[in-house]
């Protein structure tokens, strides 16, 4: 069984730390770009049994509705299993009656809602407009109308914000009750507005203790720590973000859309009107066994149950001890090892890239 990213690069306004491919929402675009992708799908997807699909962008919600359910039945092209996890990212200010009953006949089972933050500074630096109200009505709706699966982005991180500031938001995120919490530390990308503007970076001690007062806070809260930046109730860890870290194929259609199938990691153009003619993919890569391994490595480390070595060993037919210096990290401690499992302690999650460095 594979997952299906699907990429809708179109948004109403652009923010000042995004760095994904998105161009400002067009209807006339909208629908030849649609029309593209569904053309991509049929010359690529092979008609595997599919448990997850994620519509990402870029802003899917901002569509209109008769794109939306062009988008949406794009979907009925694959061999879905029963329990299906289908995921759609919407921000708070698309979010209605209509959008929602339409996602709801489409079988959506899981919401993904771009919030960041509820304090005002900061969403006046991100260029974001909506409040605490607006979210708790909006998610009251969702769950009347049978979402049982809500996620919330949390971003943090910022020059100008203060613990305080933090913990502000994660009381307000919980008293919304959300079933999953994606929490993501603010990077400053090139030619992102932010970059432009040479806004500043937060001390890296003071990034990493906001990491751990997030932790701390969520754990508390029952919320299982499963990846580095995730938390969810259980039963409701993401299938499909699951599908990358566990190193497991999946398709990625649409603009600058990503992709592992058959041992070849591939990215599509992120030229849109290159892909409007057809140009889907700039460029693909046969993986040798070495390079799948050491993918294994760095997406199984970001769990916080980390790398099984048996089922390693299944899959590699070596012993992840034989293949990895993993026996100094252990010693060491900046690896550690439960029954079958190798993985990185709580401590040291927020140094992750040294410790990769030291194995690969």
């Amino acid at each position: 069984m594979k997952g299906v990213y699907i990429h809708i690069p179109f948004c109403k306004s652009i923010c000042s730390y995004c760095d994904f491919c998105k161009v400002f929402y067009d209807s006339k675009w909208a629908k030849q770009y649609l029309q593209r992708l569904n053309d991509e799908i049929d010359n690529y997807y092979m008609g595997e049994e599919i448990k997850s699909i994620y519509i990402g962008g870029g802003t899917p919600s901002c569509l209109s509705l008769e794109s939306l359910e062009y988008l949406l039945n794009l979907t009925k092209k694959f061999a879905k299993m029963k329990n299906i996890e289908f995921t759609f990212e919407c921000n708070l200010e698309d979010l209605n009656l209509n959008l929602l009953k339409l996602l709801k006949f489409y079988n959506v089972t899981r919401l993904s809602i771009g919030i960041q933050s509820f304090q005002p500074h900061l969403l006046n630096l991100m260029g974001r407009n909506h409040t605490f109200k607006d979210a708790k009505e909006k998610i009251a709706l969702a769950r009347s109308l049978g979402f049982n699966n809500i996620n919330l982005d949390l971003m943090y991180g910022f020059y100008n914000e203060t613990f305080d500031d933090l913990r502000k938001d994660l009381k307000l995120y919980l008293k919304l009750k959300p079933d999953h919490i994606s929490a993501y530390s603010l990077q400053l990308e090139d030619h992102t507005l932010l970059k432009v503007n040479n806004i500043p970076s937060l001390l890296a001690d003071d990034e990493a203790f906001m990491y751990e007062i997030i932790v701390d806070c969520l754990i508390r809260n029952g919320y299982n720590h499963y990846e580095v930046s995730n938390f969810a109730k259980k039963g409701k860890e993401s299938v499909h973000n699951l599908t990358y870290w566990n190193n497991e194929e999946y398709y990625g259609f649409g603009l600058s859309a990503s992709g592992y199938i058959d041992k070849v990691r591939y990215t599509n153009t992120k030229s849109f009107f290159s892909y409007l003619k057809g140009n889907y993919r700039l460029e693909e890569k046969i993986l040798s066994k070495q390079e799948i391994m050491d993918n294994e490595i760095m997406l199984g480390l970001r769990k916080i149950k980390g790398i099984n070595q048996k089922e390693f060993k299944e899959k590699y037919q070596i012993d992840l001890k034989e293949a990895y210096p993993i026996t100094p990290l252990l010693k060491n401690k900046e690896l550690k090892q439960k029954k079958e499992y190798i993985f990185i302690p709580e401590d040291k999650l927020y140094v992750m890239n040294e410790i990769l460095l030291k194995m690969i």
